[in-house]
């Protein structure tokens, strides 16, 4: 059976996937028929495809997250690869798969990110800075196990949101000891609450987001996260209109950097602007290792990448 990233252009193939997604579209042609716009998975990546003229019975058997066993031929559209569904079914026990078999997950052990996370948690030494990231980990320490951090641009797999912060908090600590002047329990807090909503924002199985929630959709993960700290403050009894409530608020509401990106605010604190930079080179490190790790060796060039400007990244030879 042919692996997602073992395939290249005008192969025939036979394999398991996970139909990741599926959307029923219409062709343009008169008359107009339906056909499957679908993106197939496996542990190794993920492809566009195409089902053409599906039939009623097909639109009843197929749905997203199904396990299928797929014949098809893969090709080039538009320069990226995709692939022409000629048959496809679903699978049955004798074909021997698991639905875990195709799952893409962190390189580490939820189990033993999690563990990272809550040691960096007991090391911090301001009790309030300490109260309020435990009530904010709180609401979401089940969902850590298991969310990806972001639907499709970086660690968009199982427990991925663990990884990167576990990933961001060793850049930080390195940061710490190089430039003194960085406060280790704000770093340590804005990097565990930056992201700390996603699992509220995005709804997913098995690290595939399939839809962002509706508190994701009208209030987003970093106003979400600026409410808990809020929260976690006034239950607490902890002084609004202290700094430090303050500094955490502005490390969450700023890491994106832009209003285009999503953040309200611009970094106007040493550690908000650490923050910034540490998350924005682990996303984009992680965008391009995942990039290559999909990529089938026998290609120069990866696919382009939307979060690095829609740039291709090349396989050096050395």
């Amino acid at each position: 059976m042919t692996q997602i990233k073992q395939l290249a252009p005008q192969d025939d193939f036979v394999g398991f996937y996970l139909l990741r997604e599926l959307a029923i579209k219409q062709t343009n042609g008169t008359p107009q028929k339906d056909y499957f716009d679908i993106v197939l998975g496996d542990s190794s990546g993920q492809l566009s495809a195409k089902f053409w003229d599906v039939t009623t019975t097909d639109k009843e058997t197929f749905f997203p997250m199904a396990l299928v066993k797929v014949q098809g031929t893969a090709h080039t559209y538009r320069e990226k690869l995709q692939i022409k569904v000629s048959k496809m079914r679903l699978v049955i026990e004798s074909d021997g798969v698991a639905l875990t078999d195709f799952i893409r997950s962190a390189p580490i052990r939820p189990v033993d990110l999690i563990h990272t996370i809550k040691m960096v948690m007991a090391s911090i030494t301001d009790q309030e800075i300490s109260t309020i990231v435990s009530f904010c980990v709180g609401k979401v320490e089940e969902k850590l196990m298991h969310y990806p951090a972001a639907k499709t641009h970086h660690h968009a797999y199982f427990a991925g949101l663990a990884y990167h912060m576990v990933r961001m908090l060793e850049i930080g600590e390195f940061l710490c000891k190089q430039r003194p002047f960085l406060n280790p329990d704000l770093m340590k807090a804005g990097i565990i609450l930056h992201d700390i909503a996603k699992p509220e924002e995005m709804i997913s199985q098995l690290g595939i987001v399939s839809e962002y929630s509706v508190h994701g959709k009208l209030i987003g993960h970093i106003s979400m996260a600026s409410n808990w700290i809020t929260e976690a403050a006034i239950r607490s009894d902890i002084d609004l209109g202290s700094e430090k409530v303050l500094a955490l608020q502005h490390l969450v509401l700023s890491h994106h950097n832009l209003g285009e990106w999503g953040s309200p605010v611009q970094p106007q604190t040493a550690e908000a602007v650490a923050l910034h930079h540490i998350d924005a080179m682990d996303a984009k490190l992680q965008m391009v290792e995942d990039a290559l790790d999909t990529t089938p060796e026998t290609e120069e060039w990866t696919p382009f990448i939307r979060g690095l400007e829609n740039k291709a990244v090349y396989r050096l030879k050395i």
